[in-house]
């Protein structure tokens, strides 16, 4: 039985973890008779924006406790990730990443990674162990580790960011995976792209199956 590690970035796609893929991905997986940690980073949050308006809000959210309403309350700290005990990593979306994994949403291509979330990648990577990336989490992954393939749909500004990161950008469609079996890097769009839930779905399930069949 194939275990997985899922990194949340928090709760709620414009400062945290896309709440449906993630839900998505643990579906995905336990659909396929695997299993998963979720983890999280014991950081503050960026910002905190009110998801009814759209508003910044004054008030401050810690990464770890929001993620943990997702992982409805099983979930580790991000620096207890130990590589060597999962078989594959995976970061579903959601504007947390590109504002709490890192600063891409505020610093652009010169983006700072936070320090636990960037061992965890170079650990997995270290160990020739794949690594799943969905919506913008691909520009994470590019930022940590450089020369990989990737896709973010079909956004031309956040593809020529990845370019200039040093990365490889491939168009893709809605449920699609962009496959970088060299570095073992595996990426689908998401909600880069105009999705429905059920395309949402999808992709989570064709990203953990083409990672399963590179595994096996």
């Amino acid at each position: 039985m194939k275990k997985f590690a899922i990194f949340l970035s928090g709760c709620g796609v414009s400062d945290g973890a896309e709440i449906h893929e993630a839900v998505m991905t643990m579906l995905a997986i336990d659909k396929f008779d695997c299993i998963y940690d979720i983890f999280a980073p014991d950081i503050p949050q960026a910002h905190v924006i009110n998801h009814l308006t759209g508003e910044v809000s004054s008030e401050k959210r810690n990464v770890l406790v929001e993620a943990a309403r997702i992982a409805r309350g099983k979930i580790k700290n991000a620096s207890e990730f130990d590589a060597g005990k999962y078989d594959a990593l995976i970061f579903p979306g959601g504007f947390g990443v590109a504002k709490n994994f890192c600063t891409y949403a505020f610093d652009g291509i010169k983006c700072s990674v936070n320090p636990v979330v960037e061992k965890a990648i170079k650990d997995m990577h270290k160990a020739g162990k794949p690594i799943g990336a969905m919506c913008i989490s691909p520009v994470l992954i590019t930022r940590v580790l450089g020369q990989v393939t990737t896709t973010i749909g079909t956004d031309a500004s956040t593809a020529r960011d990845l370019e200039k990161m040093g990365g490889h950008h491939i168009e893709s469609s809605i449920a699609e995976v962009v496959s970088d079996r060299v570095n073992k890097i595996f990426t689908t769009p998401c909600y880069m792209l105009n999705s429905r839930i059920s395309e949402i779905a999808l992709g989570a399930e064709n990203l953990i199956k083409t990672i399963l069949n590179f595994i096996q």
